[in-house]
């Protein structure tokens, strides 16, 4: 497990999640555990390195 840290694209806050490095590349859900608003994660790893992250909110 990897530990990550980014703002919330709602409230802004600095917040971390947990990612998991042994899949190379996720794509889900999760709330904000300051605001709680759902945050669409989106992560890849190569060779258990973070290469690429997104974290965007789901308003249209």
């Amino acid at each position: 497990m990897f530990e990550h840290f980014f703002q919330c694209p709602y409230c802004w806050e600095e917040i971390s999640m947990l990612l998991d490095s042994s899949v190379t590349e996720q794509q889900y859900v999760e709330d904000c555990e300051v605001c709680c608003n759902p945050i669409e994660i989106f992560s890849v790893f190569e060779s258990n390195e973070l290469v690429a992250f997104e974290a965007n909110s789901l308003e249209q």
